[in-house]
């Protein structure tokens, strides 16, 4: 049994005997009776255990220590203390002792840079139960969306010969003796014959897909070799890309607004507990803020409108916002606070964006598209693809790309090619946004930064 089963049907419970198995996350023990704050990590809540002298061991029961694992007997009795109910404890066995120095005490709350250090016991705290439970339910909330409107779950390789974004930001993938290596490197006697690399997103493969399928979608991890040391960016991350065929620009963000609500609205709805936690300790009004994304209205906008105000607003700009160029963290502020909510910045210019993107008439902007929420910034980007071989093929000579390595890409447009959109989320910027928790480090289990890959 588990104590989330109690907590869930407590009446159930009252007055009945049970068996539970978990860990002591804190033990005041007294002359004749103690209380045990009891966890088995099935739920936020913990279930107070009281015991007293009158148990054959109650001696060794006073001496349990902090994250020592156990097994009680006793009944669910209605508490006299601020807790609804508790267990009064019949029996209580020692499973697996833990000694005095294990580093969480419970005399004063350990900071999350200390916990990043012991990356491993991070969640037998509150705040990472929390997370972490937060990030299991929005995961199965975003197959669950995908999967009951009929779309197929595609594995994209992680091993690649491609660069999606031409960032050049890639980790290297080779068997060859890199201490013996001098000069040029002869990649045709390297495990696959050619320069390989670890994904940085599975858009590309996941076209050959929804150009089969219809609609499709990836969820997995991507990496990037990009020497940063912000809150938000990690080497190691995990992306949603749907890809769908016979869509355009405009029902591409139709998904986009109806997937991101779904899954707020799934996490609000399974995680009501959590959501309170992070309200109360972490991020004050969390809980009105996702309540509010789910039920606005998401304008949408062009980006040379979006300039255009943001030349026009009083601000005192640190960057200021130029046409033809990407917008800053402080405009991204300033227009959902304008719109007063979230916002779809659409038909970019196309200097400032990837190969694929469709290319509009004026042959300065693409139909690509970035969401804005309010408290985060952007959240999802994407775009129509260019479904146009010709177009397609020059603009990747513009950019000094080789077409004929990118082949297999090219024939989609020659072969049963059409119209076709998608888009990219980041997983952990997502959880930032659902949680509070501000640092994508502590909202990924064990996170891989420049310098860091510990576990």
């Amino acid at each position: 049994m588990d104590i989330r089963d109690i907590f869930k049907e407590k009446d159930k419970y009252l007055d009945k005997e049970v068996t539970l198995s978990g860990w002591i996350r804190s033990h005041r023990d007294q002359k004749t009776f103690g209380f045990i704050d009891f966890s088995d990590g099935t739920c936020q809540e913990h279930l107070q255990v009281v015991y007293s002298d009158s148990l054959e061991n109650f001696n060794d029961i006073t001496k349990l220590s902090l994250g020592s694992a156990i097994e009680v007997k006793g009944t669910i009795v209605k508490s006299s203390g601020k807790q609804d109910i508790e267990l009064q404890a019949k029996n209580i066995t020692l499973l697996g002792d833990c000694p005095d120095d294990y580093p969480l005490q419970a005399k004063g709350r350990p900071t999350r840079e200390f916990l990043r250090e012991i990356a491993y016991l991070r969640p037998r705290t509150n705040l990472f139960q929390a997370v972490f439970r937060v990030r299991s339910v929005a995961a199965y909330a975003i197959h669950k969306y995908f999967q009951e409107r009929g779309y197929v779950y595609f594995h994209a390789p992680l091993i690649t010969s491609s660069d999606c974004e031409g960032a050049g930001e890639m980790f290297q993938v080779t068997t060859l003796p890199i201490d013996k290596i001098k000069g040029e490197v002869d990649y045709s006697k390297d495990f696959f014959g050619k320069m390989t690399n670890l994904t940085v997103s599975g858009q590309l493969e996941a076209e050959t897909f929804a150009l089969a399928y219809k609609k499709t979608y990836t969820f997995g991890p991507t990496f990037r070799a990009e020497n940063s040391n912000t809150k938000t960016h990690a080497s190691e991350f995990w992306m949603i890309e749907p890809e769908i065929a016979f869509c355009d620009l405009e029902a591409d963000m139709d998904i986009m607004e109806e997937m991101l609500k779904f899954i707020v609205s799934y996490v609000l709805e399974n995680c009501p507990k959590e959501i309170e936690f992070f309200d109360s300790f972490v991020e004050k009004g969390l809980k009105e803020k996702l309540t509010k994304l789910v039920n606005s209205h998401f304008t949408r906008i062009d980006h040379e409108e979006v300039i255009k105000i943001l030349k026009e607003a009083p601000n005192k700009w640190e960057f200021p916002p130029e046409y033809g160029e990407d917008i800053a963290r402080e405009h991204e502020k300033y227009i959902t606070e304008y719109f007063n909510g979230p916002v779809f910045i659409k038909n970019w210019p196309k200097d400032i964006k990837a190969f694929y993107m469709k290319q509009n008439p004026d042959g300065k902007t693409v139909a690509a598209v970035d969401l804005e929420v309010p408290g985060a910034g952007e959240l999802i980007g994407g775009s129509q693809r260019e479904e146009d071989y010709d177009k397609l093929v020059k603009r990747m000579e513009e950019l000094g790309m080789n077409a004929n390595d990118m082949e297999w890409y090219l024939n989609l447009r020659k072969f049963g090619g059409c119209v076709h959109s998608g888009f990219g989320m980041g997983f952990e910027r997502l959880l930032i946004y659902l949680t509070g928790v501000d640092n994508i480090r502590d909202v990924i289990p064990y996170p891989r930064t420049p310098g860091n890959c510990e576990y």
